[in-house]
This record gives structure tokens, sequence and C-alpha cells, in this order.
């Protein structure tokens, strides 16, 4: 793959299956450079005969949901420069009609049994923001006034003040004769269609952020919410009527829930442990039954949203040892289902028919149903992207023992091979053997990638995650070393005299933290790093939590394992990529980091990216994602050229 190659990435959504299991409608979104943004429609996909092809003509249609009784096909759509809307259109085929006008857009929504309703959740702004007093933009509100930590997420600024509401309003029908409405007395040709959307009725008033609203079988519905507290990360089940106070489902369990899933009379949600509140390293989402004592069903790392099946067990993605898998729960045991080369990523299922979104070394995603004991493939929407490298599984063992896995990627030719070492961010997260574009990119241009899940990734177990907890810097860069060189010493065209490394967000942070103790690399790349532990806080908004949790409230001890400690002692040329909108790693990070490596006398660079946040790589304009892969590539070529 090269850069100019990004609108190749087709991905997919959460599928949807029609309630009789013969088709699946699935939303296929790519970058596009004509527009610079994601444009994307909705497929239909049938299960036995039959080729997918398209079925909207949307700007950007996604989210797509069946309706319980099989006759709708309701769906998200956004039109450029506007934000998300519910559409509703026949499921047999037809147009669809617009069912919801919310200022801020819509973030989700679910059927109601009958099919008849819908709740949805939409951000509502206080009077006077966000454009609801005309003439008045951004920089001439009134001042914030706020006591609490949790006030801004990254990709969406501030947010106290629009909180996440649920509403409930009745689907239209999309057969019926639309309604059209003059805009003043006597301009005929001034119209407004549709003059009216249905009014929906809102369920929360308060300034929590809600969300996994669904309907439960007697008509309330259930949603999660955040309680709101400095010491908490704690996010509770809530059960929703119209005129009554919420009643939590979860309350006193300190978790973090989140997407309930009814499966015939049982409840499940998915939900992660927080400790003493604050303690979430290594604690991931599991799936859990609910009821008067809720409790854990399996320790399974849940990477999506719940699907039922008809005999009452529920379907998780879960990712293990970097590959997806599909897990079955109910209450008396745990089903896995895995395949050879496809990992799942999203799933839904009708009756005993499941569907699921898939990815592999070659694509970046495709529809398949399970059946024959592996994941048939329908699609092939990545079929441009066949001849990708295939990435080697390997292990290497750290210096105490521990295994450490990953994967290479090798060029073409003999070599020897320049070698990059990649790092991921997280650091609860993790590499999988699926289509990398940051790899790909590497390798079509002639380097070997290396790239492993050190200690602190996820898909190993708690225990694994929770490693590196109050000594960031030690057992993960160990396991990294180790890693690289245990890939040196079995690759005879891996060129150990020629390496590079480079890292996202905490892939930054060990960047940083690696080269401010070992002078073995041609070159260096920190991009939206966390580089200083104690400037994180207040400015970042996981700050209030993220940086003491993972290192000490300690101020020396916070210092110790900060990168910024070392960077008077880097000696590599670096080049910092960071963007202005960043949030999770703001840009003072990357400033500070720049400026003391400058100082040093370091071959120091920093690039920056105007009106991007911290999912630049991955959500980032497409404009901007080809430039920063253009910008790495030319550095590569400046310090460490493969020819």
């Amino acid at each position: 793959m090269r850069p100019e190659q990004l609108e190749l990435l087709q991905t997919l959504s959460r599928p949807t299956i029609h309630p009789d299991g013969t088709v699946a409608v699935v939303a296929v979104t790519r970058p596009s450079f004509v527009v610079d943004d994601y444009v994307g429609q909705l497929w239909r996909v049938p299960l036995t005969d039959g080729q997918p092809r398209r079925i909207t003509r949307g700007y950007h249609d996604f989210a797509p949901q069946f309706s319980p009784d099989g006759t709708l096909l309701a769906f998200l759509r956004r039109q450029p420069g506007a934000r998300p809307q519910v559409f509703v259109a026949p499921a047999a085929g037809g147009e669809a009609v617009q069912v919801t006008d919310q200022k801020l857009g819509i973030s989700a929504f679910a059927f109601s049994d009958d099919s008849a309703r819908l709740v949805f959740t939409s951000r509502v702004p206080v009077d006077g923001r966000y454009g609801t007093v005309d003439d008045i933009d951004g920089g001439h509100e009134d001042p914030r006034a706020f006591t609490d930590f949790q006030t801004r997420h990254n990709g969406l600024g501030w947010y106290r003040d629009r909180p996440a509401q649920v509403f409930v309003v009745d689907v239209p029908d999309p057969a019926a004769e639309p309604v059209f409405e003059a805009k003043g007395q006597g301009k005929r040709h001034d119209v407004d269609a549709p003059a009216r959307f249905p009014e929906p009725t809102r369920l929360t008033d308060d300034d929590l952020d809600w969300s996994g609203a669904i309907f439960d079988a007697d008509g309330s519905v259930l949603a999660c919410a955040n309680r709101k507290g400095d010491d908490t990360l704690e996010t509770e089940l809530w059960r929703l009527r119209d005129g009554a106070e919420p009643e939590s489902l979860t309350a006193g369990l300190r978790l973090s829930a989140s997407t309930p899933r009814r499966s015939g009379e049982l409840l499940y949600f998915v939900a992660g442990t927080i400790g003493d509140g604050l303690d979430f390293v290594g604690h991931h989402g599991t799936v859990w039954l609910a009821g008067a004592q809720p409790r854990q069903l399996v320790d399974a790392t849940v990477t999506g949203a719940l699907a039922a099946l008809a005999d009452g067990r529920v379907v998780a993605p879960d990712v293990h040892r970097g590959a997806g898998r599909a897990v079955l729960v109910g209450t008396d045991g745990v089903e896995i289902l895995e395949d050879a080369t496809w990992d799942v990523q999203q799933v839904d299922t009708a009756g005993d028919v499941l569907v699921a979104t898939v990815t592999s070394p070659t694509s970046t995603g495709e529809l398949a149903v399970w059946r024959d004991g592996r994941f048939d493939v329908l699609t092939r929407f990545s079929a441009e992207l066949a001849d990708a490298v295939v990435p080697q599984e390997t292990t290497a063992t750290a210096p105490d023992g521990h295994p450490v896995h990953g994967w290479t990627l090798t060029p073409a030719g003999d070599g020897p091979h320049p070698v990059l070492l990649m790092i991921h961010g997280g650091p609860y997260h993790g590499y999988g053997r699926g289509f990398f574009d940051e790899a790909q990119v590497a390798v079509e241009a002639g380097y070997a990638v290396v790239m492993c899940n050190p200690r602190g990734s996820w898909g190993y177990g708690t225990e694994h995650g929770r490693a590196i907890k109050g000594d960031m810097g030690n057992l993960d860069h160990a396991d990294v070393i180790a890693f690289l060189e245990h890939c040196l010493d079995v690759n005879p065209a891996f060129d150990r005299d020629r390496l590079g490394i480079m890292g996202g967000s905490y892939g930054g942070y060990l960047t940083a933290w690696i080269i401010g103790h070992d002078h073995r690399f041609k070159g260096a790349i920190v991009e939206r790093g966390f580089l200083d532990v104690w400037s994180f806080v207040g400015s970042s908004d996981i700050g209030w939590f993220f940086p003491q949790q993972y290192t000490s409230y300690d101020r020396a001890e916070a210092d110790r394992q900060s990168p910024m400690t070392y960077a008077a002692q880097v000696r590599t040329p670096t080049l910092i990529i960071h963007s202005e909108q960043d949030l999770r790693c703001p840009i003072h990070q990357g400033l500070q980091y720049h400026a003391l490596l400058k100082q040093a006398g370091v071959d120091a660079e920093m690039l920056v990216f105007p009106g991007e946040d911290h999912e630049l790589t991955r959500s980032g304009t497409p404009w901007h994602r080809r430039q920063r892969f253009e910008a790495v590539m030319g550095f590569w070529a400046k310090h460490l050229p493969v020819g």
C-alpha cells in the first residue's frame, strides 16, 4: 500500500440481519480525496444465493438496523456539513424518510419490540451555546464555570453543556403521502419537504452522558450513564420510564457498564471493573448478566456490542492474542468461534444465524456468515488489497523469561532490509494479525516491520495488562527490545545496523522513553505522545485519572516514569507529530518535548496538523492522513534510506 491508496481502505459497520435470516445489510465507508471526507452507503448481502448490491445513495449512510417485524430498515445519514439523523426506509426497498431533526445529530438508536418506536441518544445544547442563539458564535458565548474534573472529550470538546440525552419517537410510515408546507404566504415555490418531523419525547433531563439505549420488553428503556463525581469512573445501567426517576440496576458494583442486550427473558450487558473507582488499568469489558445479583459470566475482552441468539445466549466480539473471535455466552457456559484467517469485528444474529464483519491480513473489512465451523465470506470489498504482505507471527523471550508475542513483515527482495520497530498505543490495546495500514505502507517502501504486544497490552489477561502499573518504562521497555533482538537474530534479511523506531500515544511514550535510554536507532518518530505525567493532569480529557493511575500520585515517582525527564539524554534524530485539537495527549506535550530536544542539540523537527485530534491516523481527514504518511516516509528516506 502507498499513501495515495488510502481510498482503498473500506471499513464496515456492525451488520444487521433481516429477522427471516436470509439477508444482511452493512454500511461500507471509505476515505475520499475528492471531498476530503468519509463517504459510504448501505449494501444488501444475501446469505445464500445472490450478489451484494448497494441499496442507498446517501453521502454517508451508516449504522443500519432492521426492525423486529422485518418491514423497515433504519439507518443514520450524514449530509455534507450536517449532523447524522435517523432515516427509515421500507425493508423491501424504496425511498427513505427522515425521522429526526436534532440540532447536534444522533449518536445511536434502537427499535422497540413492536417496531413502532425508536429510542435514540442525542446531545442537547444548553441555551446560549452551540448555535442556539442566532449570530453568536462559539468565541462570543458566555464563560464556562465548572467544579468537576470531567469536562471534555477528545474529538468533541466541552460536553457537560451538551450532554447526550435519551429520547423516544414514533416511527413514521415511509409509504405515507408526504406533507408539504409553504414557508410564507404567496410563496408557492418556497417550501419545506417534509414540513414536519415526528415530535420526540425526552426521557432524561440532566447533565449526564447517556449511551447504549434499548427498549425492554415492558416498553421501558435501558441505558447507561456515568455516576457524576470526581472520585469514580463508574457507569451504571439504568431503567428509564417517562415521568419517573431513573432506576439503577448496577448500583454499588463499581462497574463501567455499557451496551445492554436482551436475549429471551435474560438481560446481558458489558462491564469492566474499576477497583476503588479509578483503578481501571488492565480491566476490560466482560459479559455480565443483570438481575437481583448481577454477575460476570466470562472474562473475555469484549470489543463491541452484543447480539442475541434464539436460545437465550448472546454473542460478543472478543480479542485474544491479536486475533478477533466470537464468544457465545450463556448462563451455563461459553463457546468460542474462531477462524484461522478472519478476525471478528462486529456481530449480529437472527435466530441461530450469525453474521460478522471480519478483517484479515489482506482485508480491512468483509461480511461473513458462520457455517460449517468457519466464517464463509460473502463479499470482496477489499479485493484490491489482496497483494498485501501477510504478517508472520513470532514469540520472543524477555530477560525475565516472559513470552513476548508479535509479528514481523518482510518486504520483497533479499535484503538486508532496514527495520522499523513500531509500538502500539494504549497501553491497554494491542497489535493483531489483520491489515495495518502503517505497516503496509512501510513494507511497500522497503522496510521490514517489527511489532509486538509487550506487557501492558490487552488480549493476554488482566495480569498481563496490569504488569506495568506503577513502573512504566521498565517491563514494557524490556519486552519490546527483547522482541526486536529476537527478530533480528532469526531473520538474516533484517539489518541490525539500520534501525528506526516509531509509535503513537502510548507508543509515542515508549518511543520517547527508549531513545532517552538507547542510542542504537537512526531515527525516531514520536507521535501524539503521552510524554510528561504531571502536566497531563488537568490538560488531558483523561488527565484527572489516567496518568497517576498508571504511574504514581507521588510527583518524584511520576517524573521518574516520564520520558520528558530524559529528553536531554536523547541523541536520535526525531520527528514529533501532533494535532492541534488533540485533547487526549494535548499538543503542549509535543511542543515541550521538541523544545527540550532542540536545547539538547538533537536533530529534531515538529509536524503539526491543524483541525485534527488524537484520531488523526484512524479518522483524520483523508488529505491530512495522506500528508502524514508522506511526511513519515520522507523522514525515513532521509534518516534510514532503503537503498
